[in-house]
């Protein structure tokens, strides 16, 4: 895997480079948020939130802005605020420091593979499903709502998919972690219902998506 680390402290960024490579992971280290920008597109990319020239918060939108590029956020900053943005803004993950190798590259694994989209629908062979005045093409990933176009982070797209596969069927909390994330996903407990508010405020209302309180989430048609 070719991962970029955007970290500026060399006593954190050179340990951590040399603990991926001895997992076979190549990987590239800046110390800036230009340097991050200006870099070859790598499969993975590392962020540190408190660099020196740019907020790491808008590194993230930037790169976001370019791609669907897996994306773990590293920081020493614990604020719900700052996990909130960052996920809003398309980051897969996000990391506390301190933390352990073995468990980051458990989650850039787990990251990978939850990068791959959800193919759940109610026909397969479709390509295009209408629920209503949302429209979400598969082919292309797009999805639109009243014919304007809805601009997803990757998890946020792939949650939307399973809701609406069975519009107005309530999906278990438990279900939606092992098919968007992972089985025996070991993420922050909030990081669904972050993405599940970060929807419904890009839906325009919050009646798209009815909380089942202890059990899950089900899609809602609007007018």
């Amino acid at each position: 895997m070719r991962v970029l680390l955007v970290e500026d402290d060399d006593s954190i960024a050179e340990p951590l480079a040399a603990g991926l490579g001895r997992y076979g992971m190549a990987v590239e280290r800046v110390a800036t948020g230009a340097a991050a920008l200006a870099a070859p597109r790598p499969e993975m990319v590392l962020l540190d939130l408190g660099l020196p020239d740019i907020d790491g918060i808008e590194v993230c939108r930037r790169l976001r802005s370019t791609g669907d590029i897996p994306l773990i956020m590293l920081t020493a900053r614990g604020d719900e605020a700052d996990r909130i943005v960052g996920l809003e803004l398309g980051a897969d993950d996000y990391l506390a420091k301190p933390f352990s190798i073995r468990e980051l590259v458990a989650r850039m694994h787990a990251v990978g593979r939850r990068a791959r989209p959800v193919t759940a629908a109610p026909d397969p062979g479709a390509q295009v499903q209408r629920v209503g005045p949302l429209v979400i093409d598969r082919r292309t990933r797009e999805v639109r709502l009243h014919g304007a176009v809805i601009a997803l982070a990757p998890k946020e797209y792939d949650l939307l998919v399973m809701l609406a596969a069975d519009p107005g069927a309530v999906v278990a909390r438990r279900d939606i972690l092992e098919t968007v994330w992972e089985p025996n996903f070991f993420g922050r407990g909030k990081t669904l219902d972050f993405h599940v508010a970060s929807l419904r405020r890009k839906l325009g209302t919050p009646g798209w998506i009815e909380t089942r309180r202890g059990v899950g989430f089900r899609l809602v048609v609007q007018p």
